[in-house]
Formats: structure tokens, C-alpha cells, sequence
């Protein structure tokens, strides 16, 4: 067969026969062989009986959300291309022979129909999303992947089965689409894209979008799916505050030009910066052991690092912020508790001390988050792609 239309499917019985009707008219005199799944989500209207009756082939889907959906049809299809959209009656279901044909002349392993290139009529998409939303997100994709995409939101595309398939996509809810994308650029899968359109939802229901959580969603997974970003951008701050910090309290107040720099008010700020650096960079830790991207050698070594030199080191940085603390205390104490003009030394120790003490409780818990991912047999890796 060579090709499988996926609709998912949730509570879409005022829809569905239009959707199904509009695409076999489409493609009834193409001479293409197709078929047409409809990947049911625990419908509980009359929707099932609008596919059967149509001629669909109805997967039932048990796991919930919008991605499920899609890759439980996807899964079951029988195509060597399988087109998914939504069965909302909003995409122009007419371009699917077009989207057939250019992925079979350009070898493509992902054809996008995209609705930005195309007409969208007067009250089909708000303009939140498409005028922010889309081209924010479609830009972050382009920008972080190397894509060159206009509309990384459409949910009417065309995949190859075996590239989908060695993709590894996992998204269950409507990160699906942005997940789908980043994973075959990241493949390096050639992806191309074809002018279509977009119609105001034939739903008299709200849809099942919801747009800050899901757009919130589309922006946590693109931008977790690099790892170094938060690794080069993290140690970038904590190694630029942390000199800076060193600077300040060798050299004191000074003037450059009109600037006044280096006086408490550069330290104190230093302090929550040199903080944000560390915390970034701990985060992107966490993203590697769980992901496939490729780290620096220090963040594999520091990922690497057995109980007991984990242990030895948690030590020395305590021993560190305690020798810092102690002298603080002194200095205190000879002054009878009173008010020490030390403001300068207080800063410089206090941002190391942060600094340290994120730093070790952060391993601390990749500790927990390593031991944890191996008695539950999860993917582990050891921040150089491989699993650990």
C-alpha cells in the first residue's frame, strides 16, 4: 500500500464523516493506494460508528493525549507513507495527494503542509498563534536544529513509516508536533514543506488545544533536546562571575571612564548570576544523562564519578564553605558582634559559598537521579551518549 491517512480521534463525531469524505475525494482518482485509519482515543460519542460507516479502518489508541494518538495510528498503518491530521475539518484535506506526491519526488521523510505559506481565513487560527506562538517556536527550531521550516505547528504532514519509526518519538500530548520535527532534524532527515491552508474549525465544541500549557510544553521540549545550551551558557556565567567576583575583591572600587565598578553593588549582583550559571549548568547535567546529546569531558567526568570519589569530593567543597563561614564567624566574634566593616569579604565569600553549596547538592542529586534511573531500568546515560 502506499499510503495511510491517520486521523486521531477523540469525540469528533460532528467532523469525522466530512474529514474522511473531503481526503477519498482527494485521493479517490490519484491512482494512489491508500487507506484510511481513524486512531480512536476513548471516544464516547458516536464517532466510531461515523468511521466504520465510512469505510475507515478504527485503531483504538489506549493511552491518552493528542501524540499517543497520532503514533498509535501511525504504528498500525500498512502505508510506506502515512499523512496525519487532525479531523477537526480546519485543514485543507484536498493537498494530501500533493503532500504524497512531493515526499515520493523529493525523497522526503517528512513533508509539512504548511498553513503560514498558504491562505488561513478569518477566524481560523487566533492571532496569539499566529502572529507569536508559531513563528516564535518555528523560529527556536530553525535556530537550534538547522532547520528551515515556516510552520512547526502543523498538524498535517506526511512521514516516511521506516524513518518515522527510527526516530524514537515518545510525546503523548500535543509536544508531539515540535518533538516530531526536532527528532528528524536531528536525525538529519530531509524535510520539506508545501503551501496549504487553513479553515475555521467546524467543531461547534472548544478544541482540545489549550494554548499556554501546550505552548509552554512545545517550548520545554524543544529547548531540553539541547543540553549544551544550558551547559556552555551555565559555565560561561558561573566562570565569568566567579573571576569577576575574584577581580573585585583584589582590586576594590574602580573607575573606568564614567563607570564606577567593582564596588558592593557589582558583587552583590555577581552573587545570584554566578548562582543562575550553576544552576544551568546542573540542569543541563540532568538533560544528559537522560538524553542521547553529546557533552563536554568535564560534565562526563563529573557524571561519571563512582560513589566514594563523589563522596570525597561533597567533602572537600563542605570543608571549603566551612572554612569560609568559620572566618566569617571569627571576624564577627573579635568585633564583640558588632557591625564589621568587611562588607567586601562577606560578598566574595558568600558567592562562593552559594556557589559551592548548589554545586554539591546538585550532585548530590545526580547521585539520588543515577541510582534511582538504574534500579527502575530507565535510559540512562553517561553525558557522552552511551548508556550507563
Amino acid at each position: 500500500m502506499d499510503l495511510s491517512v491517520v486521523f486521531p480521534c477523540l469525540n469528533e463525531e460532528q467532523t469525522l464523516g466530512f474529514c474522511i469524505g473531503e481526503v477519498r475525494n482527494a485521493l479517490e482518482s490519484t491512482g494512489i493506494s491508500y487507506e484510511i485509519v481513524v486512531a480512536d482515543n476513548g471516544s464516547t460519542d458516536g464517532s466510531m460508528r461515523v468511521a466504520e460507516s465510512a469505510g475507515a479502518r478504527v485503531v483504538p489508541v489506549a493511552e491518552k493525549g493528542y501524540g499517543a494518538a497520532v503514533n498509535g495510528g501511525i504504528v498500525a498503518a500498512q502505508g510506506k507513507y502515512a499523512i496525519f491530521a487532525d479531523a477537526d475539518g480546519s485543514y485543507r484535506l484536498g493537498d494530501a495527494p500533493a503532500l504524497y506526491r512531493k515526499a515520493e519526488e523529493a525523497s522526503a521523510d517528512m513533508v509539512v503542509a504548511s498553513r503560514l505559506k498558504g491562505e488561513i481565513e478569518p477566524g481560523a487560527m487566533p492571532p496569539l498563534h499566529r502572529y507569536l506562538g508559531t513563528p516564535v517556536l518555528t523560529w527556536l527550531i530553525n535556530r537550534l536544529y538547522g532547520g528551515r521550516l515556516s510552520d512547526c505547528n502543523s498538524g498535517f504532514r506526511c512521514v516516511r513509516r521506516d524513518a518515522y519509526e527510527s526516530w524514537g518519538i515518545r510525546a503523548s500530548g500535543m509536544e508531539f508536533a515540535s518533538e516530531l520535527l526536532v527528532k528528524a532534524l536531528k536525525h538529519r532527515a530531509v524535510i520539506v514543506e508545501v503551501r496549504s491552508g487553513l479553515r475555521p474549525d467546524r467543531r461547534s465544541r472548544p478544541p482540545h488545544l489549550r494554548t499556554w500549557r501546550d505552548g509552554m510544553r512545545h517550548l520545554l521540549f524543544i529547548l531540553s533536546e539541547r543540553p549544551e545550551l544550558f551547559e556552555w551558557t551555565g559555565l560561561a556565567l558561573l566562570v565569568a562571575t566567579s573571576l569577576l567576583q575574584v577581580l573585585a575583591f583584589a582590586v576594590g572600587p574602580t573607575r573606568i571612564g564614567c563607570l564606577n565598578v567593582f564596588d558592593y553593588h557589582s558583587q552583590a549582583l555577581l552573587i545570584p548570576l554566578g548562582c543562575a550559571g550553576i544552576q544551568l549548568y546542573l540542569f543541563s547535567c540532568y538533560l544528559f544523562l537522560s538524553g542521547t546529546d553529546h557533552s563536554t569531558a568535564l560534565t562526563r567526568n563529573l557524571l561519571r564519578l563512582n560513589e566514594a570519589w563523589l563522596l570525597l569530593l561533597l567533602l572537600g567543597l563542605c570543608s571549603v564553605e566551612g572554612l569560609g563561614l568559620l572566618w566569617i564567624l571569627w571576624k564577627w566574634t573579635q568585633s564583640h558582634f558588632a557591625n564589621i566593616d568587611l562588607i567586601r569579604a562577606v560578598l566574595f565569600v558568600t558567592h562562593f559559598l552559594c556557589v559551592l553549596g548548589f554545586l554539591s547538592v546538585g550532585l548530590l542529586g545526580i547521585h539520588v537521579f543515577k541510582n534511582r534511573y538504574r534500579q527502575l531500568g530507565g535510559p540512562l546515560r553517561d553525558g557522552a551518549g552511551k548508556s550507563g
